[in-house]
């Protein structure tokens, strides 16, 4: 009896365990001064579940790469594909949740209130804005801080307030912009093992924007290496550590590793301005 064969994994299945397609995607700003080349060439699939790291050096095109993703910025030519639907589809269909670098939470409102903000927006019930705004408080470990006001709250504090805002609506995929780069580096750590629980428990789809090579190797299932502007994808490198990982992975060999290839990245890429 011949063995049975597994079925090869079809072109439309490969294409619908992607979130994130992007081809051939350029963007150029138009500015006083001229053309400024931000983004050129890039081409991306990020599948489901994963947590994709962008690292480059300042003004590398990194969070011009999120924006695109998120309709905030249109590109000059290529495609971006979001769940089958272009950006501005994406955004109208509220398929992602944005953390910006700063929490940008309103001072006037509770973390609860703040939390709510958009599915008041969308229109949610109050007793389902209740039940949404409780478990995301206890995602992000602040129950108990809903009645405070954000200037009460640590600044790491305010950021897990601001996921559990970018979370409340359930969204696929969540969009993050250097969400910790402005922390000490003790809180820093701690808010990643917390991000790293929480996209175990969500099993989330991430796009995160870093300038930390650690953060980058510890968090991430692939991390994509930009070169200075034009941001081109100089390298992409696969992390393989297992999801309930902790911080002491950063003495083992395989982070050393990788967080030596990536540092070598970001060096080669500068040869695209040399």
């Amino acid at each position: 009896m011949l063995e049975s064969i597994p079925k090869a994994e079809s072109g439309a299945e490969a294409r619908a365990a992607r979130v994130i397609d992007i081809s051939r995607l350029s963007l150029t700003f138009e500015t006083s001064d001229g053309p400024v080349e931000a983004l050129s060439g890039i081409d991306l699939s990020i599948e489901r579940g994963e947590f994709v790291s962008l690292i480059g050096p300042s003004g590398c095109g990194k969070t011009t790469l999120l924006r695109v993703i998120a309709d905030l910025e249109t590109p000059t030519s290529g495609k971006v594909i979001i769940n089958g639907l272009t950006p501005s589809e994406a955004r109208l269909e509220r398929a992602y949740g944005y953390v910006f670098q700063a929490p940008a939470l309103y001072p006037w409102r509770t973390i609860a209130r703040n939390i709510a903000l958009p599915l008041e927006i969308m229109g949610f019930s109050k007793e389902e804005r209740k039940e949404r705004v409780q478990r995301n408080l206890d995602l992000v470990n602040l129950s108990g801080f809903e009645r405070r006001f954000p200037w009460q709250l640590s600044g790491g504090m305010q950021q897990r307030a601001s996921i559990a805002r970018a979370l409340a609506f359930d969204p696929d995929l969540l969009l993050m912009d250097e969400p910790f780069g402005a922390l000490d580096e003790i809180v820093r750590d701690k808010l990643n093992e917390q991000l790293l629980q929480l996209w175990n428990k969500t099993r989330k789809t991430v796009v995160f924007v870093t300038h930390s090579i650690p953060e980058a190797v510890f968090l991430s299932t692939r991390i994509v290496v930009m070169s200075p502007r034009p941001g081109r994808i100089h390298d992409v490198i696969e992390c393989g550590f297992a999801r309930d990982r902790t911080l002491e992975v950063r003495e083992t060999r395989q982070f050393l590793e990788i967080a030596n290839r990536v540092r070598h990245g970001l060096r080669e890429g500068h040869s695209y301005v040399d």
